[in-house]
């Protein structure tokens, strides 16, 4: 394998598997500045609060946080700019039209590092209702017992 080949992960949305029930996974690139890319690299990225939405068959990420790079100073941008994600327009449509007919979200999932190339992972989702988390969370306890068991 390659050096270059590798996937190196920069930032996870942990709350998003939390939320939603994650129906289908796309990989984009992201449109961004030298600060910015230095600043990912750097880690200093959150997409905790973050959101995909489509206009005018482009597809932007909104609040997605990127901290200003400390050497950037006047080339620093807004942390919370909106982002251009970089998509083939058929999938950009495929998405639009489940968006809009099964009031599905897209949310960034995971950033990380493609051949030297930035890409955000955004999942098609589903928003969880508060039993379906309560659910989940019995589920993993009982996997917990029982890992516990097995070692003992």
């Amino acid at each position: 394998m390659d050096k270059k080949d590798v996937i190196k992960p920069v930032a996870q949305n942990k709350k998003a598997y939390h939320e939603y029930f994650i129906l289908e996974k796309y990989e984009a690139g992201i449109e961004l500045f030298g600060t910015e890319v230095k600043s990912i690299r750097n880690g200093k990225v959150n997409l905790k609060d973050s959101w995909c939405q489509i206009k005018n068959n482009e597809i932007f990420v909104c609040g997605m946080h990127i901290s200003p790079y400390e050497q950037g100073n006047i080339f620093n941008r807004d942390p919370l700019r909106v982002k251009r994600l970089l998509m083939h327009k058929k999938e950009i449509r495929n998405l639009y039209a489940k968006v809009k007919q099964e009031g599905l979200t897209l949310i960034p999932l995971s950033l990380y590092f493609k051949k030297g190339r930035a890409k955000l992972e955004i999942g098609l989702c589903k928003g969880k209702k508060l039993y379906d988390k309560r659910e989940a969370a019995a589920r993993k306890e009982a996997e917990r017992k029982i890992e516990r068991t097995m070692r003992q």
